[in-house]
This record gives C-alpha cells, structure tokens and sequence, in this order.
C-alpha cells in the first residue's frame, strides 16, 4: 500500500475517533474511507478492520470519561453485555434480511429525533433522571439489546441512537449519555470482531496502524467533549445526525 493511502486511512481514522467520541457516528466517516480505499476487498473485510480499528478509540474514549467522573458504570457495564448479545444475534440475522427493509423506516426515525431534539434547546444540556435504579437498569438493557441487534445487522449510527435513547428516554445529560454510549460500543465492538475474526475477515496490520490514529483522535474528542459540556456535544449529535440521514436517503434513493 502506498504513503497516500496510508494517510488518507491515517486521517479517516483520527476524524472518526474524534467525532466518535464526541456524539457517536465515526462510522459514517471511517467505513466509508476504508470502502474508497480498498475497492478490491471483501466487504465483510473492511467491516472487520473498521471494527479493529474502532474498538480501541471507543475503549480510549471510554476511558477518558471515566476518569473525568462522567461514566455511570452501574448502568453501562450491564448495558454493555446486553449490547454485545444483541450485536452478535444482529450479525447473524444480517445474512438473512437485507437491511434496504430498514433503511426507509430508520431514516424515518432519524428525522423525527434531529426536529425533536433541534427545537428543544435545553433538551439534555441538564440530567433529570426518569426512572428508580432499578427501573433504569431495566430500561438501559433493553435499549442495549436492540440498538446492539441494529448495529450487527446494519450498524450506521450506533453511537447517536445510543446517546438519544439514554438522553430521551432516561434522562442522562448530553455528556454522560455520551459517555455511557462509548462503553456499549466497546462491548458490540468487541462481539463483532470475534464473529470477523473466527471467519478470518480483518486486515490485522491495517486496523491496527488506524487504531493508533483513532486512538489520538478519540482522546482529543472526549477532552474537546468534557470541557464543552453537553451543549457542544448536543450541537455535534445534531450534525452527526444529518449527515447519517444524507448518506440514508442517498442509499435509498
């Protein structure tokens, strides 16, 4: 491989791993890239390596919000585990549903939380818890069980889905919503590279050299993030999410 597409990768993979850490939604910039930039490869081995590459700016994001105390571990580990059986089931309904049955209806979706989040300026700058401990535990895992289903079976926008359900639906802040978010993307990241890697489908070399760059990328993102505070990473969530329905409505179209 050539010196310019290893910067062009180098450089997918930082912009990802900041964007990612922000809002959720790397994806949208790193898979891609990787598409453009191995139009000879297997399909299943580009997602591979993106998920290679991803998986260890996800965990360095993780961690930086956990050191800066925005991380509620309580809810986020069991989450996590939920996420991770609902990624690996997902992976395997992918092979038997095409997922142009979903894009209409997700896109659909995307529209609806983009308006109700535009024109509600205060919504998630504040956490305003909505349910008891158990309760929110309860609710976290089923949230984790089916964003982690979408995310094997079609994956796009994983991260944002995440950060609205727990903003939306539970009532974390901006912020720690984020935060919660990257530790559940580490755990269907994690579920995904097991099934790509038993089936022998990631360009080991490559998604490591990337992670390296989606590492910084992540770190300088999740600090950008815990100074801004959630209103920044309210506006990010905003314009990761019209990008994702862009790159939805052109698939469909």
């Amino acid at each position: 491989m050539d010196a310019v597409h290893l910067i062009f990768f180098a450089l997918a993979a930082f912009s990802a791993g900041a964007i990612d850490a922000i809002a959720g939604g790397g994806g949208l910039i790193q898979l891609p890239a990787l598409l453009v930039g191995l139009p000879n490869e297997p399909v299943a081995n580009v997602l591979g390596t993106n998920k290679l590459s991803s998986v260890f700016g996800t965990s360095s994001a993780a961690v930086t919000y956990a050191r800066g105390r925005r991380l509620d571990f309580k809810l986020a580990l069991p989450m996590t585990l939920f996420a991770a059986g609902g990624s690996a089931l997902g992976a395997l309904l992918a092979t038997s549903i095409p997922n142009n049955v979903f894009k209409p209806v997700i896109l659909a979706f995307l529209v609806l939380v983009a308006i109700y989040t535009f024109k509600r300026p205060e919504f998630g700058v504040n956490e305003s818890l909505k349910f008891s401990r158990k309760r929110a535990l309860t609710f976290g895992c089923g949230i984790g069980l089916l964003i982690g289903l979408y995310d094997g079976a079609i994956g796009p926008g994983t991260g944002s889905f995440l950060v609205f359900a727990l903003v939306g639906f539970l009532g974390y802040e901006f912020l720690r919503a984020s935060a919660i978010a990257k530790v559940v993307n580490v755990g269907t990241n994690v579920a995904a590279i097991l099934v790509f890697g038993i089936h022998g489908s990631i360009i080991v070399w490559l998604g490591l050299t990337m992670a390296v760059f989606n590492i910084a990328g992540a770190l300088v993102g999740a600090r950008v993030a815990i100074k801004g505070g959630s209103r920044l990473v309210r506006r990010i969530f905003l314009v990761v999410l019209l990008i994702l329905m862009v790159r939805l409505a052109w698939d469909i179209f």
